[in-house]
């Protein structure tokens, strides 16, 4: 069983170093997380806390205005006026409280203290409307009425007990603030109960009736004095110098305003009593006095309620110091656990971004030298190293640079000794490939010596049978020497043929030039079926001599391949036409078998792109040989499928570099180009009608040689692309002789003409 493949085997780098640093990572955002998570606890606190203290202000506000409301309504009240200004005023003030409160409530935490305070709320609100349509009437009678409000102001009092977060002693804290509250709402039923003795007629009381609320205001002075003993003993040092100033401050109020009445009596002309102070007053109404005693010492309705106003908003003031304070310290708090949240959550994103960063940051450096070693590694083996076995192959091996560049890597680590070692494999391999280079060229050298020893034998075998040929009378005769010449001359293509493959040239060339015509009638008499050759519609051009012997070895290889593949008794038609870019295509149409379309594209390829000579160029070796030829002097060739139902057609491109016009065309070469041009293919018709555009392009066989297949095709056994037989190349004489001495094999009257005229 084979071994399990590990699951990060085909990991990238990259990826696993993340991989690597996932654990820390994860651990580092858990703490991070962690305290990110109590930051945002206590923030979420702080803002329970902020809204705590926002309901207790409401409340707070709502509770004061309202036993504020229930103060100054009794002297109207009493006096029977029940929409008086001062009743409606005090009334709105409250409603107005009652909504913030309720605003307050939508806003705060559903805590089930706090829920549960609210619903003691909402009890004595329902209240409120009885209390104020029986308030100081007779269905109330003695301190029924102030004690009624208290419904509504004490559970609003007690929220206050949900106050203090953040402050060192959250329970104190609440102690303090409700402490203060009681000790005003004391104060509040002081005031009201004592404006209620000294304005109620007390003839009208019931038996009792005085007694007991004399009582009740008894009572109430003294619960003012226990609540300011639990606000010193829940407070701290400075909430006590907070109440004395308060106090004293009132009381420096309270003589500013006696003074001032003084002033505006005397003014008046009328007598004005100084009132006693606050506790004087309250002892003197407690002992029951009648009012117009207690008017005589200047305690009147007036005067009592205004030294008792002055206590009770000095008591509201500290409840609303309390309350501020709280408020900002909660807002303080607040602010500072966002604080606290946003700079954690950031500290710990940054530390895993910064981890996540630096394992990118390695990764990346590492696998950036790991791409650079298989860029160059793939370059090495695609280009580099192709590119110089291509040379070696090419040219002289001692004269190709076989230096080898070193791969762009100098670290010492893993990366760089995997960059050497590639190195040291790269040059190996040139070394190897010079070797093979020096060898085949030694090969090639032996061809070469070997082929010209047979050339200098096949020529005098030639010129014998030439010989024979010019005394033999007998045409029975003259035909077998005919098939001897040419049995010979295709050996002495085949030795040339040797020459191309050994990167040889003609040792003869021609040193002027030589008409198209005759070019591809020469090409013609090398072809052992000369006599199906069909020419037609060939311009007047001439070929510059040094490529009339390449030239006229190519057209014999295609024409020779185009007369062993089709049937004996068609004819091969050869054409040509001069393009207005100063090019000659010649055509070479057959009728034969034809090829597959992954054939032609692989031989075009062959063509464009000519192999070096190996074993598989020896088994085909005119496709080479063609190809040679062609790069020489940039002629272009490509096979085409004919336009007839079989068949090929070879097209050769004749660069203007090697062709010019040597003359006007002849009438009848003008009528024989206007045949061709009726006969022509529709692209080659569309070509001589529209200029000079390229009658290869569009061809993607033509553009790069093979068509772009996904892979080599071989051509198949039925339609195997023909082996191209070796072209003669014969070498010129050393004079240039007329056209009618090149030699064409078209018999007439049993002789060779061009040797017997």
């Amino acid at each position: 069983m084979s071994k399990l493949r590990p699951l990060t085997g085909n990991w990238r780098v990259a990826r696993r170093l993340q991989a690597i640093l996932l654990i820390p990572v994860l651990v580092a955002l858990a703490l991070g997380g962690i305290r990110v998570k109590n930051s945002i606890d206590t923030l979420q606190d702080a803002n329970d806390a902020v809204r705590v203290a926002e309901l207790v202000q409401a409340a707070n506000a709502y509770a004061s205005d309202a036993i504020n409301e229930r103060d100054v309504s009794v002297i109207p009240l009493l006096e029977g006026r029940r929409n008086a200004p001062a009743v409606l005023a005090a009334r709105k003030v409250t409603d107005a409280d009652a909504k913030a409160f309720d605003a307050a409530v939508a806003r705060a935490p559903k805590t089930a203290g706090l829920l549960r305070r609210i619903e003691l709320v909402r009890a004595g609100e329902k209240q409120l409307p009885t209390v104020r349509v029986a308030a100081f009437t007779s269905k109330t009678s003695g301190v029924q009425t102030e004690e009624s409000y208290h419904a509504v102001q004490h559970p609003l009092m007690e929220i206050s007990n949900e106050l203090g977060f953040g402050s060192n002693n959250q329970a104190s804290f609440g102690r303090t603030l409700y402490a203060i509250s009681l000790t005003q709402a004391a104060e509040s039923l002081v005031r009201s109960i004592g404006t209620h003795l000294l304005v109620e007629d007390r003839d009208a009381l019931g038996g009792g009736e005085l007694q007991n609320q004399l009582g009740s205001f008894s009572s109430y002075v003294y619960l003012e004095q226990v609540g300011l003993q639990e606000y010193a003993g829940a407070g701290t040092a400075g909430d006590m110098t907070r109440l004395q100033t308060a106090l004293a401050a009132a009381q420096k109020k309270g003589a500013a305003q006696t003074a001032k009445a003084a002033e505006e009596a005397k003014a008046a002309g009328q007598a004005f009593v100084t009132p006693p102070k606050l506790t004087k007053m309250l002892s003197e109404i407690a002992t029951g006095k009648p009012t117009a005693e207690l008017a005589a010492e200047g305690i009147t309705p007036e005067s009592f309620f205004a030294a008792s106003a002055l206590s009770f908003d000095a008591y509201r003031g500290i409840e609303v110091n309390l309350t501020d304070t709280a408020l900002a310290g909660a807002r303080s708090i607040a602010s500072d656990a966002r604080r606290a949240a946003i700079i954690n959550g950031t500290l710990a994103l940054s530390a895993v971004l910064v981890a996540f960063l630096l394992a990118a940051w390695v990764a990346r450096s590492m696998s950036r030298g790991m791409r650079r070693l298989s860029a160059s590694a793939i370059e090495i083996a695609e280009q580099r190293l192709p590119a110089v076995i291509t040379q070696l192959s090419q040219a002289v091996p001692g004269q190709v640079d076989t230096k080898v560049s070193p791969i762009p890597i100098t670290s010492t680590d893993e990366i760089g000794e995997v960059a050497r070692a590639f190195d040291h494999v790269h040059r190996e391999a040139v070394r190897l490939a010079a070797e093979q280079a020096l060898l085949r060229g030694n090969v090639n050298t032996i061809f070469t010596n070997l082929s010209r020893r047979n050339q200098s034998l096949i020529e005098r075998q030639l010129a014998l049978i030439t010989d024979l040929e010019d005394r033999e009378a007998d045409p029975e005769q003259l035909a077998n020497l005919f098939k001897l010449d040419h049995l010979a001359t295709r050996v002495r293509r085949n030795g040339e043929n040797l020459l191309v493959l050994g990167g040889e040239r003609p040792t003869q060339q021609w040193d002027r030039p030589l008409p198209l015509v005759d070019v591809i009638r020469a090409a013609a008499s090398e072809v052992e079926q000369y006599e199906r050759i069909e020419l037609t519609g060939i311009p007047e051009t001439e070929i510059h001599g040094r490529a009339v012997t390449d030239l006229v070895h190519l057209l014999a290889e295609l024409l020779e391949n185009a007369t062993a593949f089709s049937s004996p008794r068609s004819t091969v038609r050869v054409t040509a036409t001069r393009l207005p870019d100063t090019r000659i295509m010649i055509e070479i149409h057959d009728q034969g078998i034809g090829l597959m379309p992954e054939d032609f594209a692989l031989i075009n390829h062959k063509l464009a792109n000519p192999p070096t000579a190996d074993a598989g160029v020896y088994q085909h070796m005119g496709l080479f040989v063609v190809g040679r030829l062609a790069d020489r002097h940039g002629i272009r060739v490509q096979l085409r499928p004919s336009p007839a139902e079989s068949g090929t057609t070879s097209l050769v491109m004749l660069p203007g570099t090697i062709t010019w016009r040597s003359g006007a065309e002849s009438d009848s070469d003008t009528l024989a180009l206007a045949a061709v041009k009726a006969r022509a293919t529709p692209g080659l018709a569309a070509l001589l009608a529209n200029g000079p555009a390229d009658p290869f392009s569009g061809h993607e066989a033509w553009d790069d040689g093979i068509g772009r297949p996904d892979a080599p095709v071989e051509p198949t056994a039925a339609a195997a692309a023909p082996d191209l037989p070796a072209p003669s190349g014969r070498s010129a004489p050393s004079g240039p002789p007329a056209p009618s001495e090149l030699p064409r094999r078209t018999p007439k009257r049993g002789r060779r003409p061009g040797k017997d005229g």
